[in-house]
């Protein structure tokens, strides 16, 4: 079985569809989405409405939790500047989101798991099983993994939420995350100068009865796309969003 594995689109179709262009003539089972799908970006009904077509699991996300009740779980502090402009972009993805596309994300799951050849399964959830705020990164020790994940034979287990591109071993098995196909960047670099990297992230887990297989895929796109959207999208702060990206 061939799987693809994508996250943390948050309202980004382009870097969706720059996914979905490089898998043009390939062939694949199954495909997943671990969350943050919707908010934040320029191209909320967009993105509902390629997710829609696509008609993949999706895992519920803080961020699209968030855009839904509007209450702040508190894990990640936010200065109120920043809130003021989250509360803004939110109040204008709500503005252009449907009913319909509401119940679409309330629809999100907490967690699933997808069977898979040869016994296995793919345990799929945003932060962790336990959490969607559960941070995961690829030097967090394995004690604190292995709190939130209670790790089993023959199950695969993947995650987003943290944007980095990276895999863990445990035993005979491992957890992955994708990366992100919507706002990839890198985690060491100034809060003051942040940048975006004009590429989406995304997976592919092959299983068969001798294999296991997983490859992380970058696809580029253009700065400029990227950069047009923002710009005639009518979002919040968009300007501000236009500087963050490089080539």
């Amino acid at each position: 079985m061939r799987i693809i594995v994508f996250s943390d689109t948050h309202g980004h179709c382009f870097g969706l569809d720059a996914m979905l262009d490089d898998l043009q003539g390939e062939s694949y089972d199954s495909m997943v989405c671990l969350g943050d799908a919707i908010q934040d970006g320029p191209q909320p009904v967009e993105t509902v409405a390629r997710l829609r077509e696509l008609g993949c699991p999706i895992v519920m996300g803080n961020a699209d939790e968030w855009l839904l009740t509007g209450q702040d779980s508190g894990a990640e502090p936010t200065s109120e500047e920043r809130q003021r402009k989250l509360d803004a972009v939110r109040e204008w993805q709500l503005s252009k989101l449907s009913g319909d596309d509401l119940d679409f994300i309330r629809s999100f799951q907490p967690t699933f798991e997808l069977p898979l050849e040869a016994g296995w399964k793919l345990h799929c959830y945003h932060g962790s099983p336990k959490s969607y705020d559960d941070v995961i990164l690829p030097l967090t020790p394995n004690e604190e993994v292995r709190k939130v994940i209670d790790f089993q034979a023959q199950t695969i287990y993947c995650g987003g939420h943290t944007h980095v591109q990276f895999i863990r071993h445990f035993g005979q098995t491992f957890h992955f995350n994708p990366g992100s196909v919507g706002i990839a960047y890198r985690h060491d670099q100034p809060e003051n100068s942040f940048k975006v990297n004009s590429w989406a992230e995304y997976a592919i887990l092959t299983v068969t009865k001798s294999r296991l297989n997983l490859e992380f895929r970058r696809v580029l796109y253009p700065v400029s796309l990227a950069q047009d959207i923002y710009r005639a999208s009518g979002r919040p702060f968009a300007k501000e969003s236009v500087l963050q990206y490089q080539d």
